[in-house]
């Protein structure tokens, strides 16, 4: 008797703007969800308050993460808001080669360098239900300066523009309805 292989898993890319409510729609998926892997992304950014080292991210130095890109140790990087950004690329093989379907939650840099690097992932956007509405939720998460929100702002009419370039845009306006949208979009058959 021979042991069965494992069918490859895929790669499911999540981008929109900062404050689109990403990291909520994935955590309430990941609980509906416990079979899909996330991605751990390093960054050179500090931790929030809430964040975990190896689980939320891997937080490394400037200087490691450059050794990291030098190294080809990285499917993707990018730097956003002055911080650099990455996907470590071994873990990410090794989940998809034991047939998980893996969630990567980057930007908009990243998800493009993803589609040249790895054509074969799912690309999903999220939007915001309207500018104003991600200033919103930028100021009420308290955490970032005047500055770092008008940066992250000037940045997210850019990342809207580029929604057409995704294969799903789903609209998080309403946070059960984005997630069954999210949901339908990960587990039926692609196109």
């Amino acid at each position: 008797m021979t042991s069965a292989t494992p069918q490859p898993g895929q790669l499911i890319v999540i981008t929109g703007p900062s404050g689109v409510g990403k990291g909520t729609l994935l955590r309430q998926l990941r609980q509906r969800h416990p079979e899909l892997a996330l991605s751990v992304s390093a960054t050179t950014r500090p931790p929030r308050p809430t964040e975990v080292a190896g689980v939320d991210y891997y937080f490394v130095s400037v200087e490691e993460f450059k050794a990291m890109i030098a190294a080809g140790q990285l499917l993707e990087w990018a730097e956003f808001a002055g911080h650099y950004y990455g996907t470590p690329r071994q873990p990410l093989v090794q989940l998809i080669a034991q047939g998980k379907t893996v969630i990567l939650e980057i930007e908009l840099q990243g998800a493009r360098q993803v589609r040249q690097s790895y054509p074969q992932a799912r690309h999903i956007f999220i939007l915001p239900p309207s500018l104003a509405e991600l200033e919103h939720r930028l100021r009420s998460r308290g955490q970032d300066s005047e500055e770092a929100i008008a940066r992250r702002l000037a940045q997210a009419e850019t990342e809207i523009a580029a929604a057409p370039e995704f294969d799903v845009q789903i609209v998080n306006d309403d946070l059960e309805k984005s997630l069954i949208a999210l949901e339908t979009a990960i587990f039926s058959p692609a196109p």
